[in-house]
């Protein structure tokens, strides 16, 4: 289970992150662990503590969580996506802090490696991957379209401007997207949506 935000850093003080805090991916550690399965969860920065009885892998940045996961990655039986990934990174990194000019200034930024789209083309035979998908807009339609074309077995799909459905909050809002079916879940605790998450990726193991 991957979850937090990843940090891309600018200089030894900034850096380029977001506002994951963690909780849903930390819900599905413990309540995949509270089963019997033996999680390893790979977590960038939470705002909450790692659930007891898990492996935990800490790491920083994107390329950290790619290398991370993708090196232990053959030996999962489920894989769930639920680290909030940057896209970008910045295209270079400043030893030394970037001091303040006359005018305004912008950041190159270069592409991140995409964790799930590799997973999806290195995958072993029987392995069930999933990923999440935080949307604004056109939901379901942009969560189908990564499905097909990360070739993932399936999506939990959020919109970020849904009450109880956004960042740092106890509740989430998922629609649940196979190859085969959609099913929209009720607003409901983190803790209630990772099991029903749980149930989705037993039925897609063979």
């Amino acid at each position: 289970i991957l979850c937090g935000a990843t940090a891309e850093k600018i200089d030894p003080v900034r850096f380029i992150t977001n506002h994951s805090t963690g909780k849903m991916g930390c819900a599905l550690a413990r309540r995949a662990a509270m089963r019997g399965a033996d999680v390893t969860l790979v977590c960038a920065n939470m705002t909450v503590e790692p659930p007891p009885f898990v492996t935990v892998v800490k790491v920083e940045s994107a390329e950290d969580m790619f290398n991370a996961v993708t090196s232990r990655a053959p030996k999962m039986d489920v894989i769930i996506k639920a680290a909030a990934v940057a896209d970008y990174t910045p295209a270079n990194y400043s030893d030394n802090k970037v001091k303040k000019s006359e005018g305004d200034m912008s950041i190159p930024l270069k592409r991140t490696r995409d964790i799930l789209k590799y997973l999806g083309e290195n995958r072993v035979p029987g392995q069930v991957i999933c990923g999440f998908s935080m949307e604004t807009q056109n939901m379901v339609e942009n969560s189908r379209e990564k499905l097909v074309k990360k070739n993932v077995d399936m999506i939990c799909a959020n919109n970020l401007k849904q009450s109880g459905a956004g960042f740092g909050v106890d509740t989430n809002v998922i629609t649940i997207i196979t190859r085969s079916e959609t099913t929209e879940l009720p607003l409901q605790s983190k803790e209630s949506a990772a099991n029903a998450i749980l149930d989705a990726a037993v039925r897609l193991a063979p």
